[in-house]
């Protein structure tokens, strides 16, 4: 006899919010709930490597800002290394003081989010290609049922940009600008402006990780 297979149901999706900054980056709703609190400062005084500030927005189709979008990051150290366990690269240091992991909201105000880390290096990725210095970036809002998952790559690093396998995945050219972040130099720390707009025109590329 033949038995028939049962298959479980999807569990109903849910965006995030509106509490999600209550949940995620209480102190920046307001809240005193953790001792350690993540936060979107990833390097201090003992880490290597040239200080960078990240700003931008979060835009959606209209054109608006978004005032309540969360953001994290994960990059490698100066050297190219992740500070994880399933990095496997025989070039570069891991720095131990240097978690690469930062979280953060836009702000209530301004709309504007930003980080406070270290530019990284190149990154040694599969088939011993390597990956230009980039940042990997995962976003959450209203609306949104799964997170986004998107790069930051630095508008000064051209010639490694012009090799890196993950730009060239991307078939329409004009549209891997949308990953390049301007760099700023008119204040004491460069600031790199990366703007992520959800759709229409100027869409940042998303990648399905």
């Amino acid at each position: 006899m033949v038995q028939s297979l049962d298959y479980l149901k999807e569990t109903a999706s849910q965006t995030a919010g509106p509490y999600v900054h209550i949940g995620l980056i209480p102190s920046q709703a307001g809240f005193d709930i953790f001792e350690n609190n993540f936060t979107n400062v990833l390097a201090d005084e003992n880490t290597r490597g040239e200080r960078i500030i990240i700003e931008g927005r979060v835009i959606d189709g209209t054109g608006t800002p978004l005032r309540d979008a969360l953001l994290e990051i994960w990059q490698a150290n100066a050297d190219g290394r992740y500070n994880h366990q399933l990095d496997r690269q025989k070039s570069g240091k891991v720095d131990e003081g240097f978690r690469g992991w930062g979280r953060t909201g836009t702000d209530f105000d301004t709309a504007v989010y930003r980080f406070e880390t270290i530019k990284p290096g190149v990154v040694s990725g599969r088939n011993g290609k390597d990956m230009a210095p980039h940042i990997n970036f995962w976003i959450v809002a209203r609306g949104i049922n799964i997170g986004l998952n998107t790069r930051m790559y630095f508008a000064d690093e051209q010639e490694a940009n012009a090799a890196d396998p993950v730009l060239n995945l991307i078939e329409q050219k004009t549209r891997r600008k949308t990953l390049i972040a301007d760099r700023d130099d008119s204040g004491s720390i460069p600031v790199y402006r990366f703007d992520i707009i959800l759709q229409g025109d100027g869409e940042t590329v998303f990648f399905d990780i």
